[in-house]
């Protein structure tokens, strides 16, 4: 029942009702992750081109796509990662959530969220002060 309440009242929880018909109907389904995010294609678009969406795991966070899904995603390629024997480069680092707007987020020394006082200007500039 929970879940059923969430797609029908909101849009970051995996799937809204719409979609769940849409890729129902239309929707052919062509790999999925290791994040356990399900990938989809569709009709032909306006511009030639196959419709393809992503039905995530848990929160709609398009960063959580990983690199060689997200080129399929942008039609850089034709050929998913589930059929070829796709291995990230070195240097593409996996999936961090997003920390923004939570307790672990970066914070600075000397931003004005971070914990403690900001610290005394120092060197040639003093900064400006109501009434000087």
């Amino acid at each position: 029942m929970k879940n059923l309440l969430l797609q029908i009242f909101t849009w970051w929880n995996g799937q809204t009702m719409g979609t769940r018909f849409f890729t129902w109907r239309h929707g052919k389904k062509v790999g999925d992750d290791e994040l356990g995010n399900v990938y989809f294609e569709g009709p032909m678009t306006s511009w030639g081109k196959p419709k393809r969406w992503v039905i995530y795991k848990d929160y709609a966070e398009a960063s959580a796509i990983p690199p060689g899904w997200h080129g399929w995603m942008h039609y850089r390629t034709d050929t998913p990662p589930s059929q070829e024997d796709y291995k990230a480069r070195e240097w593409q680092k996996s999936h961090k959530p997003n920390l923004t707007g939570s307790p672990l987020a970066y914070r600075p020394q000397g931003s004005l969220s971070a914990n403690g006082e900001r610290p005394r200007v120092t060197g040639d500039y003093d900064a400006w002060t109501p009434g000087n």
